[in-house]
């Protein structure tokens, strides 16, 4: 019997450093843009731009050179870059000779420049792990592709930096997962078994579930408001990873939206099948949690996923209901589409009073006014403390995602101040920043970051190591930003 979704986690390539070649796999040259005065680089009739990203493959099937890639003036995105189009073009290679009735190797290897970095490599690698990521619930067998690449290079630390990049990569693939599987079967129950096994099997993490019951019993008001339209009852996902001797103590906060009709203030249908990646955020700060306690880093995260499904029905929640949250303080609902910020606030505050973390970092497809402002490949950020700000916008350029700082505008304050409870949920203006205000509220003066990620979370065309789905993004961010604290 088949499995109704793909296998969660993803399996990545194999991708191995050498300096010996590998009889019998065909070789991709790497090429860099080759100086204004000089020859491009070609091999017989065929010839290199050095444009990062460039693939040109040679005719001709078996071992010897088979494609040469350009990675522009070598900066990381270009080698990432030329990573994923290396693997795209294998895959397709493979698939059309296999097509063909021939046995094409399953293995490339890459020669890389001679004055290649380690960091390169491991953008390199990056590229390549995920650049043929794919996700499809289909009958048929999926076509044979790339197994294992190996690069050429004796790039010192190249090895290490390839083994990082690999679980940085598979943090972002298996955010990616969570996202992408089909909301006919990644209800909140399913969210947080998937999380209890991948999760929870990894070095020194501890996962625990905490049902409906729980929920109730604890004040969780904004998680069942939301979750109390569907059939399918809301989970609260906690991840404890507690390595010895840490100094630092992050919380991570991610949003679990399995489904998002809007409630009774429905979605238009238009666009509305995209909602199964509402819960994105919670992908990303899941997979993250599982990379940081892989890669070992001395510093303690807590990961919180607050996971509902908001439907139309009898029992959901409407506009004009008070919503009491965990802690007491209450909500006036003003459109049951803005549900994030409603477990969201569940989630912070209870995870900062139970767990006393040093920092606090919330993930979210909150907004489609973010999404408005900055598209669909920059995320959104608010921050409390400069310090917080930089090590995010820091972990992102490390992460080779891109990140803009958004104002927490005083003159709004009062905006989210409620009438008839303490808050209110969507005063109007401008939506992102509101958003990012409300939630503030539950944060109890902590070093604080929101992170609206409604535009990049998910993509319609390939782009770098993207492509159309789920995108995984932010997960290798709160890698680096924890990172960031050893």
């Amino acid at each position: 019997m088949r499995n109704p979704v793909p296998s969660v986690p993803s399996q990545l390539i194999d991708v191995e450093v050498s300096i010996d070649p590998r009889r019998g796999a065909p070789v991709a040259v790497l090429v860099p843009t080759p100086p204004e005065d000089a020859e491009p680089f070609s091999v017989g009739e065929v010839t290199s731009t050095g444009k990062a990203g460039d693939v040109q493959r040679i005719p001709g099937s078996g071992a010897g050179t088979r494609w040469l890639v350009g990675v522009g003036d070598g900066e990381r995105k270009h080698y990432r870059l030329a990573g994923a189009a290396l693997v795209r073009a294998a895959d397709g290679f493979i698939a059309a000779e296999t097509e063909a009735g021939r046995k094409p190797s399953r293995a490339v290897q890459v020669q890389l420049p001679e004055n290649a970095s380690a960091t390169q490599v491991a953008e390199l690698a990056t590229g390549l792990f995920l650049g043929g990521y794919s996700f499809t619930v289909t009958a048929e067998d999926p076509a044979p592709g790339v197994k294992t690449v190996r690069l050429l290079t004796n790039a010192p630390d190249a090895v290490e930096a390839v083994a990082r990049a690999r679980q940085l990569a598979a943090a972002a693939a298996l955010a990616r997962d969570l996202a992408n599987a089909p909301s006919n079967i990644k209800d909140p129950a399913w969210l947080a078994g998937t999380a209890e096994r991948v999760v929870g099997a990894g070095t020194g993490l501890q996962v625990t579930i905490r049902d409906e019951n729980w929920l109730a019993a604890q004040g969780f008001g904004g998680v069942l408001a939301v979750g109390g339209g569907s059939a399918s009852p809301p989970r609260l996902i906690e991840a404890e990873y507690r390595p010895r001797g840490a100094k630092t103590h992050l919380l991570f906060v991610g949003k679990g939206i399995t489904f998002d009709t809007g409630g009774l203030s429905i979605k238009p249908a238009d666009g509305m099948h995209l909602m199964r990646t509402d819960m994105a955020g919670g992908g990303a700060v899941l997979a993250a949690v599982r990379a940081i306690a892989e890669l070992r880093l001395p510093v303690r995260v807590t990961a919180l996923v607050p996971a509902a499904e908001n439907h139309v029905s009898g029992s959901a929640y409407r506009p004009g209901d008070i919503v009491r949250h965990y802690g007491g303080k209450t909500t006036e609902v003003s459109n049951t589409d803005a549900e994030g910020r409603m477990v969201l606030a569940d989630a912070l505050a209870y995870g900062i009073a139970k767990f006393k973390p040093d920092a606090v970092i919330d993930v979210a497809t909150l907004t489609g006014a973010m999404k408005v402002s900055l598209g669909t490949r920059t995320g959104g950020f608010f921050a409390t403390e400069d310090a917080l700000a930089d090590r995010v916008r820091e972990a992102g350029d490390l992460a080779g995602e891109a990140w803009w700082q958004m104002p927490l505008l005083e003159d709004l304050v009062e905006s989210v101040q409620g009438e008839l409870g303490d808050v209110r949920q969507a005063p109007g203006g401008p939506g992102g920043i509101a958003a990012a205000l409300f939630l503030r509220e539950f944060t109890d003066g902590k070093p604080w970051a929101h992170l609206d990620i409604a535009g990049p979370a998910r993509s319609d065309k390939t782009y770098a190591d993207v492509v159309p789905g789920a995108t995984g993004f932010a997960a290798r961010t709160l890698v680096e930003l924890a990172a960031s604290y050893t």
